[in-house]
């Protein structure tokens, strides 16, 4: 599945391009072995990706090292060893929630390590964040929220305006 092994210098030059326009547009990176998977289930996995905006790739390790050379994420050199996949994603949490959901039907897809916001990460403090709410649950519950309290603030004026024996409110008043 290493797909990147007999690239020419330019092709290996594109690859460290896109990797590092993704880099540049990325919260956090996360690095999972992916040793014994099937085909199959990498496609599902790219798709799930996919939807949830996620930049899943396999890359050559030293091509991914020259990608994040320079950047926050440098600190993920060292963990670049053996066969990853590389996922990143401009939502802090998107990346980690896809490959963690992924692992925990396919043990084989080990968590190794990860970086957001320049800070290194193990596979468990991975696992944290993948367990914490994603940018548009945390929309949707502050939505939700919203619209109690708009709720609740409607059913309070239509209460004092019964208990004041249901007289119109002076913008309702008309005058002949």
């Amino acid at each position: 599945m290493e797909e990147d092994l007999s690239l020419n210098l330019q092709e290996k030059q594109n690859v460290v391009a896109e990797v590092s326009a993704q880099v540049a547009q990325s919260q956090t990176i996360v690095l999972a072995e992916y040793r014994g998977i099937k085909v199959a289930d990498i496609t599902k996995l790219r798709a799930n990706a996919r939807n949830s905006g996620v930049y899943l790739h396999v890359l050559k390790n030293t091509l991914a090292r020259r990608a994040v050379q320079g950047t926050p994420f440098e600190s993920l050199a060292d963990s670049m060893v053996g066969p990853l996949v590389y996922s990143m994603s401009a939502d802090a949490v998107a990346a980690a929630k896809v490959v963690c959901d992924f692992a925990k039907t396919n043990p084989a897809m080990v968590v190794k390590a990860g970086s957001m916001g320049g800070s290194l990460m193990n596979a468990e403090q991975v696992g944290v964040l993948a367990a914490t709410p994603g940018r548009e649950e945390l929309i949707a519950t502050l939505m939700a929220t919203m619209n109690a309290t708009t709720a609740k603030f409607v059913r309070t004026l239509a209460a004092i305006s019964d208990a004041k024996g249901g007289e119109p409110a002076a913008a309702e008043t008309v005058t002949a």
